[in-house]
């Protein structure tokens, strides 16, 4: 089993920044890929960034690409999303995921284990 506890959402104005954490327990972190999705009110929980075990791959949707880093620290067991410049359309429940295969990082149902999600809120 593995557990992951997102950490790092809140309220920021058009323009600035945040960074989630997931921190994870469990089974070895390095073994798996990790990810992001998000999920705005009333719409389908869409990719946001993945991350090969080793982070020498990543994966951006093309909405974030630019604006978003997703990176891991595999001694702390942790993964990171840097979002800069965020727009109110940025807003969403951010959830960290782990455990695919890398050909389908970008499939919600592909993933084996999910956080419970942090919110973002982005003003105008």
């Amino acid at each position: 089993q593995v557990q992951l506890v997102e950490s790092g959402g809140g309220l920021v104005q058009a323009g600035g920044s945040l960074r989630l954490s997931c921190a994870t327990s469990g089974r070895a972190f390095v073994t798996f890929p990790m990810g992001w999705f998000r999920q705005a009110p009333g719409k389908e929980r869409e990719f946001v960034a993945a991350i090969s075990w080793s982070g020498g791959s990543t994966s951006t949707a093309d909405s974030v690409k630019g604006r978003f880093t997703i990176s891991r620290d595999n001694a702390k067991n942790t993964l990171y999303l840097q979002m800069n410049s965020l727009k109110p359309e940025d807003t969403a429940v951010y959830y960290c995921a782990a455990d695919t295969r890398w050909s389908r990082i970008k499939s919600t149902d592909a993933w084996v284990y999910w956080g419970q999600g942090t919110q973002v809120t982005v003003s105008s």
